[in-house]
């Protein structure tokens, strides 16, 4: 999965379409407003009155927003109609610093619009607005409406209705039902004043200075104090965004599991970042969870330990090599065999057809050395230049990171970025023709995809088949938020096509050798119980071993307050009949605000 910071720096760019507000300021009222904010807001998620003008709409200033590409400032009628799924608040798009203040007293006229954050082809909810304001100031120093209550017993615990089947799966038509849906219920909220109290930080603070509270204490919760997303059906409905009004530099660095102790206030609003976001005016105070980053234990003598981590496009340019050095030797303590995921080439990002990686890799080792590891050894193959996808020009690859007291790596020669790994018979047993290899590199199903890195390893005598894999990444797929439910996630296709291809490989390994010991890991980019990992273990060629963890300690990746499984060991019927192997999802990133890596490693112990 890209970045979640290349994610979003890739999709700012928004076009400002509305022009600047003009403000006037009457000493007198101004006459009676036709038309309510609820009105605008209708009972559905489009207002009935998109595109057309509406005049001296009325409503208190609740929050004002100054920064971004999105100036301009939330208005809300204290009198409420008798409607629950009708919001009785609204932004006014300015495109300028809008030139009014909380608690006054507004007339505004202009054009109503839906806007999609992210662009209609996102598949995201729209956003009502009013644009091309003309705003009246009637009075200043007015009393905010009291900020609606969300929390667990306001939220209802079904996230949302099934799309309409003639609008392609759209809910946007649906009449809101805030009492049945989770999603409703917010929308019924749009712009409003509303409030958490005493919530619970699921996603820590990112660069963008926003992070992810639950307003469900229970819902899903797991040991460390975040929301564990356990299946399609299984939505985490008490997830919410919070941003801020305030300085960035005012918002906490929070972890998962502190909390925003008190109130927090704001406007609700929707981002394509999230989708239903508190921008707070009013933010809590930070309440430490005391969250340690977990250490896994040391594997024993006749034990194999294999890891895999996604490193997040390492190049020797990163200042994070100490930092990924200590949480090897310490954290993993110092597996055998580490896949290791985003390994870029020597000059990073740098697009000058370079695609060598032994600095980045060097640089690594003597950092583990430094460390007080061991002196790892390694194997890869590199890719050819940008053909792989990734950053354009650090040509991202999967390396086999290995310990050489520990195990030794058989080498076969022949294996390059167009080769295809075989599977043969050597004195009665499996044997790769080149290792390392790539597996079916040609395929349709690695079109501009990191291909997988096959190796074949010999621990206290016995072959360990080890297949590291990077699966094409979740961008582009609708969000869990979007307009479309159930969401499309397109990206699948690819990843299916690519769990096909590793299961027929790996089926040609036990075919050879019914009982041989293979280990497939890597950034699957997909959940444990995903199409993607059903296509892996097709046939029982392969088992994902996280399943061997309680419900609750299945994840490795932390996103919009959902804590999931995106990175995973699968292992060969051998080593799962067995019943002695040990999984370790070991959590030292994803949760936290100061990580180095997005992703947490994953360690597998097993006798061979």
């Amino acid at each position: 999965m890209p970045s979640k910071k290349s994610a979003r720096l890739a999709a700012l760019t928004v076009a400002a379409v509305c022009s600047a507000a003009s403000t006037v300021v009457l000493t007198a009222p101004a006459h009676a407003d036709s038309v309510r904010i609820h009105d605008i807001q209708g009972s559905t998620r489009i207002s009935p009155y998109a595109g057309k003008q509406v005049t001296d709409v009325a409503g208190i200033v609740t929050g004002v927003r100054t920064y971004g590409s999105s100036r301009g400032f939330w208005i809300q009628d204290p009198e409420a109609d008798a409607d629950p799924a009708t919001s009785e608040g609204v932004f006014v798009f300015t495109s300028s610093v809008p030139k009014v203040a909380v608690g006054d007293s507004v007339l505004v006229s202009g054009t109503v619009a839906e806007y999609v954050p992210g662009g209609a082809s996102s598949g995201n909810q729209s956003l009502t607005e009013i644009t091309r304001p003309t705003v009246t100031v009637v009075s200043s120093g007015n009393a905010v409406p009291a900020a609606t209550v969300v929390d667990e017993d306001s939220v209802p615990d079904e996230y949302t209705a099934a799309g309409d089947a003639a609008a392609n799966g759209s809910i946007n038509g649906l009449t809101l039902q805030p009492s049945k849906y989770a999603l409703d219920r917010y929308e019924s909220l749009e712009g409003m004043n509303v409030r958490v109290a005493d919530a619970r930080v699921v996603t820590a603070t990112d660069a963008y200075n926003e992070l992810w509270v639950t307003v469900k204490p229970w819902e899903h919760r797991n040991r460390r104090g975040g929301t564990v997303y356990g299946s399609y059906d299984s939505q985490n409905t008490g997830r919410l965004q919070i941003q801020s009004l305030g300085r960035a530099a005012d918002f906490p660095a929070a972890n998962v599991g502190d909390t925003l102790a008190g109130p927090t206030t704001g406007p609700l609003d929707y981002t394509q970042f999230g989708g239903y976001t508190l921008v707070a005016s009013e933010l809590g105070t930070l309440k430490s969870g005391d969250l340690k980053r977990e250490t896994t234990q040391k594997q024993r003598r006749g034990e194999l330990a294999v890891a895999t981590y996604n490193v997040e496009n390492l190049d020797p340019s990163d200042g994070t090599f100490a930092a990924h050095a200590a949480a090897i030797v310490n954290n993993l303590q110092s597996p055998d065999i580490v896949s290791l995921e985003e390994i870029q080439d020597n000059n990073g990002a740098t697009n000058d057809g370079t695609v060598a990686a032994d600095r980045t890799m060097q640089k690594l080792i003597d950092a583990i050395v430094a460390a007080g590891g061991p002196t790892y050894d390694w194997r890869s193959i590199d890719p050819v230049n940008n053909a792989d996808g990734g950053q354009p020009g650090g040509n991202i690859r999967q390396v086999f990171l290995f310990n050489p007291q520990r195990v030794s790596f058989t080498d076969r020669a022949g294996g390059d970025a167009a080769t295809a790994a075989g599977v043969t018979k050597v004195n009665g047993k499996a044997a790769l023709t080149v290792s390392p290899g790539r597996v079916d590199p040609a395929d349709e199903a690695w079109a501009n995809s990191r291909k997988p890195l096959v190796g074949e390893f010999v621990f206290r005598g016995k072959t360990v088949f080890v297949i590291a894999n990077h699966f094409a990444s979740k961008g582009g797929d609708q969000s869990l938020h979007a307009q479309y439910q159930p969401p499309v996630r397109g990206s699948e296709t690819q990843r299916h096509l690519q769990a096909t291809s590793v299961n027929a490989f790996v089926k040609d390994i036990l075919a050879v050798q019914k009982n041989a010991d293979v280990v497939t890991l890597g950034d699957i980019n997909d959940f444990e119980f995903s199409g993607t990992t059903e296509r892996l273990e097709d046939g029982g060629a392969l088992w994902s071993a996280i399943k061997s963890l309680p419900r609750s300690e299945r994840y490795s990746y932390v996103y919009q307050g959902n804590a999931q499984t995106l990175d995973q060991i699968l292992i060969s019927p051998s080593i799962r009949k067995s019943c002695d192997f040990e999984y370790d999802s070991v959590h030292i990133n994803s949760e936290f605000n100061d990580q180095i890596s997005d992703h947490d490693p994953q360690v597998l112990r097993f006798r061979p």
